[in-house]
C-alpha cells in the first residue's frame, strides 16, 4: 500500500464515519477498486487502526462536554 492509498482511505473513513452509510463498506470497496496489494489480515488491521483514529477524534472533540456532563451528574 502506498502512502497515497493510506491517506485516501483515512480521509474516506473520516468523511463516511458520521454519515448514515457504512464506512467499513466504503473502505472494502475502495480497497478492491484501487487493487491495493495487501493480504486480508493486514487490511483488516489497517481498517481497525482507521476506526480507532475515528474514536480518538470523537474523544478529543467531546472530552470537555463529557467532563461537564459527568461533573453535573455527580452534583
Amino acid at each position: 500500500m502506498t502512502i497515497l492509498h493510506a491517506l485516501f482511505l483515512g480521509l474516506l473513513q473520516g468523511f463516511t464515519e458520521f454519515l448514515p452509510v457504512s464506512s467499513s463498506g466504503h473502505l472494502v470497496l475502495s480497497e478492491a477498486f484501487f487493487g491495493i496489494p495487501q493480504n486480508a489480515k493486514d487490511m483488516q488491521a489497517f481498517d481497525v487502526i482507521l476506526h480507532a483514529g475515528s474514536l480518538l477524534a470523537i474523544v478529543v472533540v467531546y472530552i470537555d462536554t463529557w467532563k461537564t456532563i459527568f461533573q453535573n451528574h455527580t452534583d
